[in-house]
């Protein structure tokens, strides 16, 4: 879900962005990071919590399929 909310925080900047004379194609670079970290902090945090000896809710708990 982060990773969806933070395409269109980063989508919305675009368009905003290039509507104020920003090239495109560099406002699009800055969603693309944006995405791409959120992919990897959402990828990284289940490892970071095991590492720091929290326990990670089940997937049952969380509402997961699995």
């Amino acid at each position: 879900m982060a990773i969806l909310v933070t395409l269109t925080v980063g989508l919305v900047w675009w368009v905003a962005a290039w509507s104020l004379g920003i090239n495109s194609f560099d406002a699009f670079l800055l969603t693309v990071g944006m995405v791409v970290a959120a992919a990897a902090i959402v990828i990284v945090k289940p490892f970071v919590e095991q590492v720091l000896g929290r326990d990670a809710a089940a997937a049952e708990d969380r509402g997961g399929a699995l």
